[in-house]
């Protein structure tokens, strides 16, 4: 399990409605009242929409969780060789640093939800054939690897189109709501229920996970299908007395990439929320690599043990995107970034000392809560703050920068564990995490925040 960006975000849960609070002149007769405003609400179109969007969204969640558990179990009755199950992970990140950048481009210049349907639809025929491969008894670790190669890419596409529609959908007063649906279906999906269910299904046969999965990314097509409107990429503003642009002529997509990455370097907020998150995950999947490790020598568990803390995390991220809207109201978004340091320190701090496998399972919750708040209040900024035509390639460059975190960080921790003991790489964590909250505390001030939330709200 990772930090909620596939973070979707990465990568989503029935939570409580925010609105505004109605009247309190007849306590029952206001509560009915509000209750019925949000199903006349959830009833007209914007959220009508989203609710399908969120369905959708769900739905292609689940298949994504399932592919990418079942796909390490399938490589492992094909060989018990280390380095051909390791690769496996291998190929299902590689799309996220091939594909991040040049995908802002796609979804900058096509409409949002036609592109996704079609990305569901591919993902659905691909793992169609991968399963019934697999059922007839053949196919083998190359088909495997492509068939993931090409899911995963679909995937960093989806990603960033889907996000990039969530503000036409929901409207700007309900961006916060929105992502803390949308986070917490993907912590449910890919956390909590991916996994046993893709084990199960696995017991049955080999490719029964990967029907399912393709099961499940075709209701997500037709879901997509059936939200009314069209979702084009913005108008481009010209230059003033510049020459508008020809009629289907394409910039070069380096260049595009370019003009995304130097607007996002001179965002002080948006730059360091994306670089932060960098390495904020950097330190995270060093630690993420070897809790295996850790879990067994210094906590006494096993595999279901292990499992477990995985499993005290994805509720904890159930938790902050249920309720993520009010407890960002409450803290004010300013203060769930500064606190949100705080914890990432704690975390590996806790991890580097403790051998108590109830106390870290506490503080796994708390870090969940906290991946989750921190996932919406991310999004936020950046839907807010990106000028909408250049939202897609904004979002794809901040992807590109958090999934080569998550690679190197991964090898860093096994180059730290091996040189200096299994613990030195939450050391080394710990003291990024505090330098970092030292170094950004007042980049993310009340008034630097304030600025993306014009509905006047307290930042």
């Amino acid at each position: 399990m990772g930090r909620p960006s596939w973070d979707f975000c990465t990568s989503v849960v029935t939570g409580p409605l925010r609105h505004a609070q109605p009247p309190q002149a007849s306590g029952q007769a206001a509560g009915e009242d509000e209750r019925v405003r949000v199903l006349d609400a959830v009833m007209s179109g914007v959220d009508g929409r989203f609710a399908r969007l969120w369905a959708s969204s769900s739905a292609s969640a689940l298949g994504t969780g399932l592919v990418l558990i079942a796909a390490p179990l399938l490589v492992a009755t094909y060989s018990d060789d280390p380095v051909v199950v390791s690769a496996a992970f291998a190929v299902a990140w590689l799309p996220w640093l091939l594909f991040a950048l040049p995908a802002g481009v796609l979804v900058d210049r096509v409409d949002r939800r036609r592109l996704l349907v079609v990305l569901d639809v591919v993902r659905a025929a691909a793992l169609v054939v991968l399963g019934a491969v697999v059922v007839a008894g053949s196919g083998g670790v190359a088909l495997l690897y492509g068939v993931l190669f090409a899911v995963n890419a679909c995937e960093v596409v989806s990603r960033i189109a889907g996000s990039t529609m969530v503000p036409d959908v929901v409207g700007d007063m309900s961006l916060e709501r929105a992502n803390g649906w949308l986070f917490g279906s993907a912590t449910l999906m890919n956390g909590v229920l991916a996994g046993p269910l893709a084990g199960a299904l696995f017991a049955l046969a080999a490719g029964v996970p990967f029907l399912v999965a393709a099961a499940a990314m075709a209701a997500g097509a037709v879901l997509l299908a059936v939200i009314p409107g069209r979702y084009p990429a913005p108008a481009r503003p010209q230059p003033a007395g510049g020459p508008a642009e020809e009629p289907g002529r394409l910039r070069v997509a380096l260049g595009e990439v370019g003009e995304a990455f130097g607007w996002l370097m001179r965002q002080q907020m948006l730059r360091t929320m994306a670089l932060l998150i960098g390495l904020l995950n950097l330190t995270y999947y060093a630690a993420l690599a070897l809790l295996v490790l850790v879990a067994q020598q210094r906590l006494s568990l096993g595999s279901v043990g292990y499992g477990a803390l995985l499993g005290c995390m994805a509720v904890g991220g159930l938790a902050g995107a249920a309720a993520g809207d009010r407890i960002i109201g409450w803290a004010t978004p300013t203060w769930t970034i500064r606190i949100g340091l705080l914890i990432e320190a704690c975390l590996h701090l806790v991890l580097a000392a403790s051998t108590s496998a109830v106390f870290v399972g506490v503080v796994f919750v708390i870090f969940g809560m906290h991946a989750s708040l921190w996932g919406i209040v991310a999004t936020t900024l950046r839907q807010r703050l990106t000028p909408p035509e250049m939202l897609g390639r904004v979002g794809s460059a901040t992807t590109f920068i958090s999934a080569g975190g998550n690679c190197a960080g991964a090898l860093l921790g096994g180059v730290l564990a091996s040189a200096a003991g299994i613990t030195a790489p939450y050391w080394v964590g710990f003291g990024l995490a505090l330098l970092v909250s030292a170094s950004t505390w007042r980049i993310f001030s009340r008034a630097a925040v304030a600025r993306a939330y014009t509905d006047g709200r307290a930042a």
